[in-house]
């Protein structure tokens, strides 16, 4: 089997990926903001994620995982202040929301999901680190800011000189910071804000700056250097450049050693955005596509490369990925292991070993289709399973699939839709949306009607 390359955005090309510890990998990724549904863009994330976490583990690496969920922001203020409900109610409610849809896409679980709230002393550690450093200060206005131009090496991730960065370009020019390249680490609170978002440190009450969590959560986790960073390509900079500064500014080493960058959604060839109205949450997806659907279509593109949604994209996913189940139906498996010395199997590693091709290996299922489809081999219909399973792929019996859903019986379909209603009556509406996801998790899409009747079909 050959050697696993990622390519790695600090150093702006493939590397043979070595971690610090033999056949142990220690990875963060920087996960959900937690005050709205995910949408297909954060689909995305998790699921290149979901794969490079599959991958490790297939090839025998013992991985920690940790994906963060920030459960502490001013959109999540502004949200809940607006709901006249807590913050942890909010919160609360759209991590389940984001659970539900992790679950109905085959995302597995991190190892570690930590909440910003409960790392708030870390945080602070690290910032009083950064002021004995040289690298922190208190501003006229009460804010901790960093001092970007005192941590030499800022920008090496993102390639972006201090000299051509711009007040304004990123940050809010504010008379309490001493350059306005400079980013806020501990926030003096607000008499508006709710007591629930106010910590008491050294500099008075406040609350943590955004980036400033990330360092904490991954260093409390997976320590002060670790193997692999990885989020949206949107967060490479500012978010992911200010990381480096104040976790390497604090402890005087190098953070990380492999940033890992997925590629943007875009929507029929333009940017996603709820401006221009082609802006899609994964449960409204889920509406119209089997969530195995969803899947493949998302990992048959290149993590780094754009990925263009589309209904005409999907339904050719749906297409391709019904003719590998066709294939595992005329064919019945073996239950054979998976043989790591069989030619497509050789050919799937490889192309997972070259910065996780998804493309190319997939490109190999169909090549065992058709081997299957000729020879009808129970042992290469068993490679067949055994490889897509790895993508999280044909786990299923084919004919759920090829029938459209998985095969739940109407009767509890109907029970389950009057645990529903019933939970909306009482006002619960958390567990009517939990009984939501969970069937269209098994492929049934709900419709409400006026006058309180839901419709029900098969995705």
């Amino acid at each position: 089997m050959s050697k696993l390359q990622i390519y790695n955005t600090l150093a702006r090309e493939r590397q043979v990926f070595t971690p610090i510890e033999p056949g142990k990998v220690r990875m963060y990724v920087c996960g959900m903001t937690v005050y709205d549904y995910c949408h297909i863009g954060h689909a995305r994330m998790m699921m290149v994620f979901d794969i490079v976490y599959r991958w490790l583990r297939a090839t025998g690496y013992d991985v920690t995982y940790v994906r963060n969920i920030t459960d502490i922001d001013d959109k999540i203020i502004t949200r809940a202040v607006e709901n006249g409900e807590t913050i942890s109610q909010l919160t609360t409610r759209f991590i389940q929301y984001m659970h539900e849809d992790t679950d109905a896409l085959g995302i597995l679980h991190p190892d570690h999901e930590p909440r910003a709230t409960d790392f708030v002393p870390q945080m602070l550690g690290i910032i009083e680190k950064l002021e004995s450093n040289g690298l922190a200060y208190k501003a006229a206005d009460g804010d901790v800011n960093f001092s970007v131009r005192d941590f030499d090496g800022y920008g090496k991730l993102s390639g972006k000189s201090l000299d051509d960065l711009r007040a304004g370009e990123r940050v809010d020019v504010n008379t309490g910071k001493r350059d306005p390249l400079d980013f806020v680490l501990w926030k003096a609170s607000k008499e508006a804000e709710p007591d629930e978002v106010k910590w008491s440190s050294k500099w008075g009450s406040g609350r943590p700056g955004w980036h400033i969590e990330c360092s904490a959560m991954s260093s409390a986790l997976l320590g002060e250097q670790f193997d692999i960073h990885g989020g949206g390509a949107d967060l490479q900079f500012p978010h992911h450049e200010n990381e480096i500064a104040q976790s390497e500014g604090a402890c005087r080493h190098t953070f990380v050693n492999y940033w890992m960058h997925n590629g943007f959604v875009r929507v029929d060839d333009e940017k996603m955005s709820k401006s221009l109205g082609n802006f899609f949450t994964i449960r409204e997806v889920l509406e119209q596509y089997d969530p195995e659907v969803v899947r493949f279509f998302i990992i048959r593109a290149h993590y780094r490369s754009p990925l263009n949604y589309s209904d005409a994209h999907l339904d050719d996913a749906r297409n391709a990925l019904t003719r590998l189940y066709t294939a595992c139906k005329e064919v019945s498996a073996d239950d054979l292991p998976l043989d790591w010395s069989e030619s497509h199997a050789v050919r799937f590693a490889d192309a997972m070993n070259d910065d996780f091709n998804t493309p190319l290996a997939i490109s190999v299922l169909f090549e065992l289709v058709t081997e299957v489809n000729r020879t009808k081999s129970a042992r290469l219909a068993g490679q067949l399973k055994s490889l897509a399973g790895i993508l999280g792929l044909l786990q299923r019996p084919p004919q759920q699939f090829l029938q459209g859903g998985t095969g739940v019986d109407d009767a509890i379909v109907d029970e389950m839709i009057n645990a529903r209603t019933q939970a909306k009556m009482a006002k619960n509406f958390a567990e009517a949306d939990r009984i939501r996801a969970e069937l269209l998790s098994l492929g049934v899409v709900l419709e409400d009607k006026p006058g309180g009747l839901t419709e029900w079909r098969r995705a």
